[in-house]
């Protein structure tokens, strides 16, 4: 499997970020690079993440993991807990169990998973810190990545919240939702 990375330049926490979609793994590393955060964005196929999610933490050690790609619902407004409903949320529920697996403290390792129309509960039931979409919605590719840099940015010796984070995402609570963490720097 052909892999791309894409590493910025300063010394802030390391984020190492899989997607699913060449073209928002580019965005992706644009926007990280724009805000001078340290980050490895790897384009991996959903159904391939959690396969090789573990090689990867190992070679990298990150503070931050984000798993995103593309997810749907196939059946609109109904079964909403049911996992075979969803594309590829039980993609991202399994990358997260591996990856919690690989570390266990969600204050010292934050996990950001999903995409639009994300199966939420199951994710965070797997351990990931925050994750999509909550409302079942449509999300912009920067509502992950926006997580990930307040928790990047923010002293290690403080929590990064939920409330903190939704006023500053177009969808708030419908686009990302979780509990918190404590910051990476």
């Amino acid at each position: 499997m052909k892999t791309r990375s894409y590493i910025s330049r300063i010394n802030d926490p390391l984020i190492l970020h899989l997607d699913g979609d060449k073209k928002y793994a580019k965005r992706a590393y644009n926007y990280y690079s724009n805000l001078n955060l340290r980050a490895i964005v790897e384009t991996v196929p959903e159904p391939k993440q959690s396969i090789i999610v573990t090689t990867l933490l190992n070679k990298y050690n990150p503070s931050i993991l984000i798993t995103t790609g593309h997810d749907l619902m196939f059946k609109k407004g109904q079964g909403y807990f049911n996992i075979d409903n969803y594309k590829n949320s039980k993609y991202f529920a399994k990358t997260v169990k591996e990856a919690r697996k690989w570390n266990r403290d969600e204050d010292r390792f934050t996990i950001i998973a999903g995409a639009c129309e994300s199966f939420f509960e199951a994710i965070i039931s797997e351990g990931a810190n925050f994750a999509s979409s909550p409302g079942r919605i449509l999300i912009d590719y920067k509502e992950p990545l926006i997580v990930a840099s307040i928790v990047a940015r923010k002293n290690k010796n403080e929590y990064v919240t939920i409330d903190e984070i939704v006023t500053k995402l177009k969808d708030g609570i419908k686009a990302i939702g979780g509990t918190k963490t404590k910051g990476k720097r």
